[in-house]
């Protein structure tokens, strides 16, 4: 069975690199147009890239499939495995392939459809999130469910941490699914209702909410596009945190603690958060105790409600 394989980012490598292990035969890979990254706008290769011209797999990168899929059907495989690959599938390129699409999504579906269901998940406090195999369909993650995969979400857990994690839960699983479908053992789950996620962007934090609240939007958004807050003339850029009891009449943002010892706490709606890492405007990211050995921030002093970028 000739498999190609589309994705992009470096949470479809593992799925990838598992498939060739696996011994199958993938064909071809299809990913997405190299891209101009940092201050000097380098054309750049996505990692799914870099890891088929290790492997010496052809590397398919139209910049609009929907209008240029002749040489994906050219590469005459019976089965499409995609994984974050970046763009939509008409019916024609389903077509293409005699024993479907099949994508691994990053939820558990129907649950957060559509580009962002790792950080969204962590962002709306949900306790369990997994990979779905699914076979695809022209609607936006709404195909049959062949099955899931469930992990816990721990407290402390960021979007990068679990994107690790399912990644590699992922590539156990379309391990698993191709060679279920190679032998015709494919029931399919037709999927209830659900809802698209929408993408994540870089945000202020709001201390008025919650400490859990706070805690799983810096979690949901670290490593990128990340949240941030303004304290004097001191921008900083959050990675982690941690949800803390707190029963004070402090004002929402106020700094509770600065010290190296006990860290970063800042006052929240109810209760307080902990910042575990942070990185200052111009630094380097770094354990939020290293950056209070180098520059201390006035005890009440309170980061403002709507910091501008």
């Amino acid at each position: 069975m000739k498999i190609v394989f589309a994705g992009t980012p470096q949470f479809a490598v593992a799925p990838l690199k598992a498939l060739i292990s696996a011994g199958f035969e993938v064909a071809s890979v299809l990913t997405q147009p190299d891209k101009p990254q940092g201050r000097k706008q380098i054309l750049t290769p996505s990692p799914v890239k870099l890891a088929a011209q290790e492997a010496g797999i052809p590397v398919l990168q139209p910049a609009k499939l929907k209008e240029d899929f002749s040489a994906l059907a050219s590469v005459g495989a019976d089965v499409m495995v995609t994984c974050a690959y970046g763009q939509i599938l008409t019916q024609a390129v389903l077509d293409i392939f005699s024993k479907g699409v099949w994508n691994v999504h990053a939820s558990l579906l129907p649950a957060y459809r559509g580009a962002a269901p790792i950080p969204r998940a962590i962002i709306e406090g949900e306790t369990e999130t997994g990979v779905t195999i699914m076979k695809t369909d022209v609607g936006l993650d709404t195909g049959d469910i062949l099955f899931s995969r469930a992990i816990p979400i721990a407290e402390t857990e960021t979007c990068g941490t679990l994107s690790e994690k399912l990644s590699a839960l992922g590539a156990e699983a379309i391990v698993q699914a191709v060679r279920q479908i190679a032998q015709g053992n494919v029931t399919l789950t037709p999927q209830g209702e659900g809802f698209v996620c929408k993408k994540v962007r870089k945000q202020a934090v709001d201390f008025s909410r919650s400490a859990k609240e706070v805690s799983c939007l810096i979690r949901g958004l670290s490593p990128s596009p990340l949240a941030y807050g303004k304290i004097g003339d001191t921008l900083l850029h959050f990675y982690g945190a941690e949800a803390l009891p707190w029963a004070g009449a402090e004002a929402c943002g106020a700094v509770l603690s600065d010290s190296p010892k006990t860290g970063l706490i800042v006052k929240c709606g109810t209760g307080a958060v902990k910042i575990t890492e942070l990185q200052p405007a111009g630094g380097k990211r770094m354990p939020a105790s290293a950056f209070l050995n180098g520059k201390k921030l006035a005890k009440g002093a309170c980061f403002e409600k709507q910091p501008v970028l």
